[in-house]
């Protein structure tokens, strides 16, 4: 049993520091660049300066009402005179968002009992970066030392099979696959009894991009549920839904069908760093409230980060 670590090294923190900076650039740049030229000079700030930074919250797809929240908390200091320059506003900002994100940062533990391995199902959308996260997660808690097995049941796409194979010989797990078209519970019954016999304890399961309606979704996932179950009801399992965070609100509506489907208990946001629509996580966190347990922020096995709300609110605002 092993417990999801906080990166304690200097070193650790500079290079998560970099990668958030880099990769969070296009929606900094969105929220941040060019405020001090709007507010630079002998004029006190003022509701010009809040009408500017609403249009920018919106424009990131924060969300209508998150941003009316965050733009009144702001106001609320201005009134009371505790603002009175880019900085100190930029520091009101980040503690209100970073208050906003605290309750959706929850790091993921891997608890595994005697030969019963905890179970990760990603589903989402195709595209969404669904088995790319599925084998990014084996390499991350592979460099934690877990004996890590990976499940291919996206058996309705041949590439994502092979796709998640390349992943298990990057990461140096075991990739359970059976051909294209195969019952994909099946698939993750078979890896569940090959998790065992390898004293495995974390089985990481890709599952079929969304299906035509609602319901055949619904079917897939109670029949993969079952088969969890059938192997050893006492197993827990975290199902993690990756969205796109390019995809800006459309994220939200994929959140609200997946959790009433699929019954959620986290999120795995990906692509943060080709999108300017970023804010989105502020959206998630709060008309959802489901934890965000990772975010991607590049391509690179590494660039999956685990997610905490500090780090990533002083990456998001950070003054060049």
């Amino acid at each position: 049993m092993s417990a999801h670590p906080r990166i304690q090294s200097e070193n650790a923190d500079t290079s998560l520091w970099d990668r958030l900076r880099a990769g969070l650039g296009r929606t900094r740049a969105g929220l941040t660049a060019g405020l001090d030229r709007l507010i630079r000079g002998p004029k006190a700030l003022d509701r010009v300066v809040l009408e500017e930074i609403e249009a920018r919250l919106l424009l990131a797809d924060v969300g209508v009402e998150t941003t009316r929240l965050l733009v009144d908390q702001i106001a609320g200091r201005l009134e009371r005179h505790e603002l009175s320059d880019l900085s100190a506003t930029l520091d009101a900002l980040r503690a209100h968002m970073i208050e906003l994100l605290a309750p959706v940062t929850a790091p993921l533990p891997v608890l595994a009992g005697p030969a019963r391995p905890f179970v990760i199902l990603t589903v989402g959308v195709n595209g969404a970066g669904k088995t790319t996260t599925a084998g990014k997660l084996a390499h991350y808690y592979r460099t934690l030392g877990e004996v890590v097995v990976l499940a291919a049941g996206d058996t309705f796409r041949a590439a994502a099979v092979e796709q998640l194979q390349q992943w298990g010989q990057r990461a140096g797990v075991a990739v359970i696959a059976q051909p294209a078209g195969t019952d994909a519970a099946a698939v993750i019954f078979d890896a569940l009894h090959a998790a065992r016999a390898r004293s495995a304890g974390l089985l990481i399961a890709d599952t079929a991009g969304r299906l035509h309606t609602k319901r055949n979704l619904m079917d897939e996932l109670r029949k993969i549920r079952r088969a969890i179950d059938k192997f050893d009801p006492e197993c827990r399992v975290e199902t993690l839904l990756v969205v796109d965070a390019g995809t800006g609100r459309n994220a939200l509506a994929q959140a609200r069908e997946f959790h009433l489907a699929a019954g959620l208990t986290g999120l795995v946001i990906t692509k943060l760093d080709g999108t300017a629509r970023g804010g989105v996580i502020f959206a998630l966190a709060r008309e959802l409230a489901l934890p965000i347990r990772f975010i991607g922020v590049g391509e690179r096995p590494d660039d999956l980060c685990p997610f905490e709300a500090r780090p990533f609110v002083h990456a998001l605002l950070a003054e060049d």
